[in-house]
């Protein structure tokens, strides 16, 4: 009798530690997937935001274009520079995305080697003055209210005219990219203000 358990034992102890060995070999499987997984993304993640770093060089440098321009001659800002990256117009049809959009780029060196693209559109739709009446420039007006104050007696708050409180500040956009190994590209904006 005692030789008919100790075969029950045996029998039913050895499936069960199979079972508990294939989840277990199943198990380790996907831990190690995804610990590959994970590492990869991560990388990736990283390798984005160094590329977004270094293409934030193709903004400054266009800002700084830019502003030195606005500077000393605001008039060259009415035509194009491809020179410097400079489009004295946007065309709305086109996005970053079209080969198109980057015609009159300029093109920096990074500090890796690899070439940052950029190129500024003032955000107008003709090559003239802002203030042309053929004209039409996407401007912001400094406001001189402070916040929750009313308006002053007399004082309209018409909509549709151009009534500035100062000199207004035409838009321009300021975009860079870069095209990194293996198929990577970033691509950043900045919006600018300045005055006209």
């Amino acid at each position: 009798m005692e030789q008919v358990m100790r075969a029950r034992q045996r029998g039913v102890a050895l499936p069960v530690v199979l079972i508990i060995l294939a989840v277990m070999l199943v198990s380790s499987i996907y831990l190690m997937k995804s610990i590959h997984s994970t590492s990869l993304a991560t990388g990736n993640l990283a390798y984005d935001a160094t590329l977004s770093q270094s293409v934030d060089l193709g903004l400054h440098s266009g800002f700084d274009w830019l502003q030195t321009t606005a500077r000393t001659g605001k008039a060259l800002l009415n035509a194009d520079s491809p020179a410097n990256g400079y489009v004295a117009l946007t065309d709305t049809s086109k996005s970053p995305r079209d080969d198109a959009f980057w015609d009159g780029s300029k093109s920096i060196a990074a500090p890796d080697g690899s070439a940052i693209e950029y190129v500024i559109h003032r955000l107008c739709l003709a090559r003239l003055p802002y203030d042309d009446a053929k004209n039409q420039c996407v401007q912001t007006a400094a406001n001189p209210m402070a916040l929750g104050s009313t308006v002053a007696v007399g004082s309209s708050l018409a909509g549709d005219t151009a009534d500035y409180a100062g000199t207004p500040q035409v838009h321009y956009v300021i975009t860079a990219r870069l095209r990194g190994a293996k198929g990577a590209s970033v691509t950043n904006q900045m919006i600018v203000l300045i005055g006209a």
